[in-house]
């Protein structure tokens, strides 16, 4: 026994869409910061600029949210470890939440 109780759809028409609508936001590509202000070597020591690729939690921020190019954002992580070693910046979020990130933030 089969029972149909309205208009039936193609089979693999997938879900239904609204109408009249596209794409809300549009995604603007990032420009990598370093290579704007024309940056060749990331400096450890500078930790007010590091800080801003950190997360909440201390880790380092991935490429697709700070919008570093490849070799900056490899000479990035190499620096923030250089930092971390050197107990400049945290190595995680227990570390923020016990000292806090100093006065630049």
């Amino acid at each position: 026994m089969t029972s149909s109780s309205g208009p039936r759809r193609p089979t693999g028409a997938g879900p239904r869409r609204r109408d009249g609508g596209g794409r809300r936001f549009y995604n603007r590509r990032r420009v990598c910061s370093f290579c704007v202000d024309k940056i060749k070597d990331i400096n450890y020591k500078d930790t007010p600029r590091l800080q801003r690729f950190l997360s909440e939690r201390a880790r380092i921020a991935p490429r697709k949210r700070s919008g570093t190019c490849t070799k900056h954002q490899r000479m990035l992580a190499s620096a923030l470890k250089r930092a971390r070693h050197l107990a400049m910046l945290p190595y995680t979020a227990e570390h923020v939440l016990t000292m806090g990130l100093g006065p630049s933030r």
